[in-house]
């Protein structure tokens, strides 16, 4: 078979296997690298250029920064602030979560925008006593509206107005784009708020990590431990408790302890005891006891040191302090977490360096800082979304390289001809949606836009509208989970299926299709 046909019969199987939801992502997306230089359509470098794309480097490095957010307390302020002023109501808090991730999208990028609030809505969602799977695909398509507010939304907006200055048309406006985008944001927040709660499933990951809630956590050791201290004295900053068990065979085993000693290694202070599996009565008259395997004892200190002492097998702690510390708000290293995230802000607005530059630049002077260690880097990156996101990358270039594209531009041709302006927006914008639920949409407008001016041309009509309107159908890419990054990245955190997506993307996708076609040609006339 020819490559043509080689790239569309890869790109089927492909869906095939994301709709099965029984092969796994990464063995589907590693699966497509592989198969399209076995079939001989991409050289071994070419199959396996997204794992050096700036773009999986940018999203892997906003992992990195996510987790100083969540790591210092900076989502659990803002989850605490959320929920107070909106309350558990869920359609409440998605307009909210949206609105806010719609605007940081309109200037720092989609991905930016969802890796910045994504532990901040987990949060959220825990605190309002909801599944995160209620408010993450919404966040992501919130996000998807934002980017048509400004010229550094998204990479297509750039890449269109380029296209329209070189046809004959001119550049559009920065804020320009906010014609159609905040319209659009409006009627996304509204039906995702509506329709949200009814079509998102109600499902669990396999795995959250989520930062437990100081307040609950002391009102459960003052039931258990005799111990009159407030939340704020047992949970700060700087220090915290945590509860741990004497493990099977631990060298604690027959030593005798009493509240007020420190333990040897890094000097924590008990703060109380209980027998494991009685009541605290069971301790000596002085309030000693000699410790067997199960009994608890409840430990303050600083949190580095309380992270240390968990590590050792002598003790299991009922709730890690990470997990702990994470619950208080504000924390340590916030407000350098804080600092460094409006710095690489900042870089994005103006695009004084690259994405990744600025993602990258940001990580590492996490890690400088010392708000986050090397090994909390690693386990912050969602190596599926990476994954997932480099093995897809080199379908979009053997689209543009086999000649693909060109067998669709011919067809869309082919099927206009010279009639109705109107009409010929229509089937490219159906082309720029169905392609960009599958590859990028940067690259599905890369491919339609040449078709877009060379139909405007024929038709002797401007190019302006044929361009927004493609900006706008690139937006609506709602229906699958590697439509977009975005997308990929809310995919494990609210446990989502391939499936999960196109039931609230459908309406939102056919909205934002009805505005390319018929409101854009008003704004700008053909």
């Amino acid at each position: 078979m020819d490559p043509v046909t080689w790239t569309f019969l890869i790109l089927g199987l492909a869906v095939l296997a994301f709709l099965s939801t029984k092969v796994p992502l990464v063995i589907v997306a590693m699966g497509v690298a592989l198969a399209l230089w076995a079939t001989g359509v991409l050289t071994l470098n070419e199959a396996l250029a997204g794992f050096g794309d700036p773009t999986v480097v940018f999203i892997a490095a906003l992992f990195v920064v996510s987790e100083s957010l969540d790591a210092t307390g900076v989502t659990a302020w803002i989850g605490q602030t959320v929920v107070g002023r909106a309350g558990t109501r869920p359609r409440r808090l998605i307009a909210i979560v949206g609105a806010i991730v719609a605007l940081l999208a309109g200037f720092i990028s989609i991905n930016g925008a969802v890796a910045a609030l994504l532990p901040v809505v987990v949060v959220v969602a825990i605190r309002a006593g909801l599944v995160p799977s209620k408010l993450l695909i919404p966040l992501a398509f919130a996000a998807s509206a934002g980017s048509l507010l400004t010229l550094a939304g998204s990479p297509v907006n750039p890449v269109v107005s380029e296209f329209a200055a070189a046809s004959g048309g001119r550049a559009f406006g920065f804020f320009e784009f906010a014609l159609v985008g905040v319209p659009l944001v409006a009627l996304t927040l509204l039906i995702v708020a509506v329709l949200g709660p009814r079509l998102l499933p109600d499902r669990t990951p396999e795995a959250l990590t989520v930062a437990a809630d100081p307040q609950a956590a002391a009102a459960g050791i003052r039931q258990r431990y005799e111990v009159d201290l407030s939340t704020t004295a047992m949970f700060s900053v700087r220090e915290g408790v945590v509860e741990v068990l004497i493990a099977p065979n631990s060298h604690y085993i027959g030593r005798t302890v009493a509240p007020g000693m420190a333990t040897k290694d890094e000097r924590l202070v008990i703060l109380a005891l209980h027998r494991g599996g009685a009541d605290a009565t069971d301790a000596d008259s002085d309030g000693s006891l000699t410790l067997q395997a199960g009994d608890a004892i409840l430990v303050q200190g600083p949190w580095a040191a309380l992270d240390r002492y968990v590590q050792s097998p002598d003790v299991i702690a009922t709730t890690p302090p990470q997990a702990l510390q994470r619950g208080v708000p504000l924390g340590r290293g916030a407000k350098r977490a804080l600092v460094i995230l409006a710095a690489m802000i900042v870089m994005l607005a103006t695009g004084v360096v690259p994405p990744a530059v600025a993602a990258l630049l940001a990580a590492g002077a996490l890690v400088i800082t010392r708000v986050l260690t090397v090994p909390q880097t690693y386990r912050a990156i969602s190596w599926t979304t990476v994954i997932l996101i480099a093995g897809m990358l080199p379908l979009a270039t053997a689209f543009s390289t086999t000649g693909a594209a060109d067998v669709v531009a011919d067809l869309v041709r082919t099927s206009v001809g010279r009639s109705s302006p109107h009409l010929a927006l229509l089937v490219l914008c159906l082309v720029t949606l169905v392609f960009g639920q599958f590859i990028s949409n940067v690259a599905t407008v890369l491919i339609v836009a040449p078709i877009a001016v060379s139909l405007a041309g024929s038709m002797h009509v401007s190019v302006q509208p044929f361009m927004m309107a493609l900006c706008v159908a690139g937006a609506a890419a709602f229906l699958t989970p590697i439509a977009t990054p975005a997308n990929t990245m809310v995919m494990q955190p609210g446990g989502y299926r391939f499936g999960d997506y196109w039931r609230l993307g459908v309406p939102l996708a056919l909205v934002f299709l009805a505005v390319a076609v018929l409101v854009t040609p008003l704004i700008w006339p053909f």
